[in-house]
Formats: structure tokens, C-alpha cells, sequence
């Protein structure tokens, strides 16, 4: 995701809270999409690393954890507040990793019509040394840590990593929870892939799975399985709508979503943008 007032979310002295989800495995809240954490002998590996800017407190809070360094960072999607610490990192002696689709993204500018937002091309230290297409397995920390590609569903390079020993998926922003998606139509999103990202994770998880979402606080198996109910509901009633002619000004005016929108909206993806939103990418091929 990229923050509307993304100035607002890079201060350097913002403090990134730690939250243990498993031995082992940390999520940490700061500004920016939640940031997964593995520890132990053979290092740090994070998944994503928000803005560049607040890598000295990202680092703080991780050398509470271990005195290991950062040996790998995988990054979820593109989306700045995933991977602005990249070049720092990278310069720092990680390894970042991600899906082709993200490097290729991040190797040019990028036009975000429906957020009227244009991201420049991201430094060559920023890039990506390790890429893949489909999956990627790393073992590290005592754990077969499997990243997966999920085909146009926030974007067109997500990523969810399932740690297997510890039982942790990381969601990516494919997953907010109790939030309304940002799905990124013009970088590949698409409400069909989002679902079937969800039902990839579904498929990995049990009633003891622990759930780092990109946004919003770690759940477990049923936070998942309602932000799927929420998915297909509100998706179908804007496609009924759609197919009966109704155009996107009528369907917004009708608020076919007021139930789930006095929960779900939220400052970024209100309900008027969410039913936009589901319009553009119901009008994608």
C-alpha cells in the first residue's frame, strides 16, 4: 500500500512496537506495512522494511531481539511502505528478495491512476538481488520459511511466506484486517486474484496459524476466513449492481457496503473509494 500522506508516515524517530507471534518470530508495527521478524543462529531475516527513513529504529528494535545481523530481506510487494529500506539494507550487506514483477516494477516509474500518484524508479541499491517467479524456499532458524506468489492480487508480484515449523504466514498486503483492501488495479490487482491469494493462505493454515496481515494486527485463521466473507460479499454486491447497468457514480450513490462500512472504511480505502475501487477492477480484463 501507499500512504496518502506518505510524508506524514516517514518521520525517523517513530517508535516500531515488537510483538512475538511464534518462538522465534516477531511482527513489528511501525508506519508502514507490519514487518515480519525471524531470529536465531543463523540470523535476521525480515520480511519487508517500510521507509527508508526509519531503518535506525527498525534496527533498534531488532537488536533487542538478536545481536545477529540482517541477513535477508524479502520483500512482499513494491509499494514504498514495503521496501523504502531496501537500499539501506542492501548497502548494510543484505540480501533482498522478491518476485520478478516486483524488481521489474521498482526498476521504472510507476503511474497509480486511481490514487493519482506517480512513484519514481527506485535506486539500483534498492533492487532486488535474488528474484524468483513462482515460489522460493529458504532455511534458516530452524524453520523451512516457503515464499509463494500469488497472481494479480494486491499487485501482480505479492508474495505470502509461510514459515512451517512455526506455523506464521505473512500475508503481504493481500491481507488487512478489518480494514477495506487497497487493491493496486493499475499495478496488476485484481478482486479475483485478492480472493484466491486468501484461499491459497486458507489452504496453508489451521486453527492455530498465526496471521501477519499487511495491515491491521496479527489474527489467526478466522480473521482470515472474515475478511474472505467481507471480500465476496461486497465484491458481489457491486458486480450485481454493475451487471444492471448501474454506473460507478449510482452504485457509490446506492452504498451497496453500508453495513460493512461502518467497520471496515477507514481513512485511506473509505467506502466511496472501496466501491471505486471494485468498479475498476471489475472493468479490467
Amino acid at each position: 500500500m501507499i500512504a496518502p500522506a506518505q510524508a506524514q508516515l516517514q518521520k525517523p524517530d517513530t517508535t516500531i512496537r515488537t510483538e512475538e507471534v511464534a518462538t522465534g518470530v516477531y511482527v513489528l508495527y511501525g508506519n508502514g506495512g507490519n514487518i515480519g521478524a525471524s531470529v536465531g543462529a543463523d540470523g535476521v531475516f525480515l520480511i519487508d522494511d517500510q521507509y527508508a527513513p526509519l531503518t535506525p529504529a527498525i534496527n533498534a528494535a531488532v537488536a533487542k531481539l538478536s545481536p545477529e545481523p540482517v541477513r535477508f530481506v524479502l520483500n512482499t510487494h513494491w509499494h514504498g511502505d514495503h521496501t523504502g529500506g531496501n537500499e539501506n539494507y542492501a548497502k548494510a550487506g543484505a540480501v533482498i528478495i522478491a518476485q520478478d514483477n516486483v524488481r521489474a516494477r521498482m526498476s521504472v516509474p510507476q503511474v497509480m491512476e486511481f490514487i493519482k500518484r506517480t512513484e519514481p524508479a527506485a535506486s539500483p541499491a534498492a533492487l532486488s538481488l535474488v528474484n524468483f517467479n513462482d515460489t522460493v524456499t529458504l532455511h534458516l532458524n530452524g524453520d523451512e520459511v516457503r515464499a509463494v506468489h500469488v497472481a494479480r492480487a494486491h499487485t501482480d508480484g505479492d508474495a505470502v511466506i509461510h514459515f512451517r515449523v512455526a506455523n506464521v504466514i505473512h500475508a503481504g498486503d493481500t491481507y488487512f484486517n478489518e480494514l477495506y483492501p487497497f487493491i493496486d488495479v493499475d499495478s496488476g490487482g485484481s478482486i479475483e486474484g485478492s480472493l484466491a491469494a486468501v484461499d491459497t493462505m486458507l489452504a496453508l493454515a489451521d486453527d492455530k496459524t498465526r496471521i501477519i496481515p499487511g495491515h491491521g494486527k496479527v489474527s489467526g485463521r478466522a480473521g482470515l476466513e472474515a475478511f474472505r466473507k467481507m471480500l465476496v460479499e461486497t465484491s458481489g454486491r457491486v458486480r450485481a449492481l454493475k451487471d444492471a447497468g448501474k454506473t460507478v457514480e449510482e452504485i457509490v450513490e446506492a452504498a451497496p457496503n453500508a453495513d460493512y462500512d461502518k467497520t471496515w472504511s477507514w481513512s485511506f480505502i473509505n467506502a466511496e473509494r472501496y466501491v471505486r475501487m471494485l468498479y475498476a477492477s471489475m472493468e479490467k480484463p
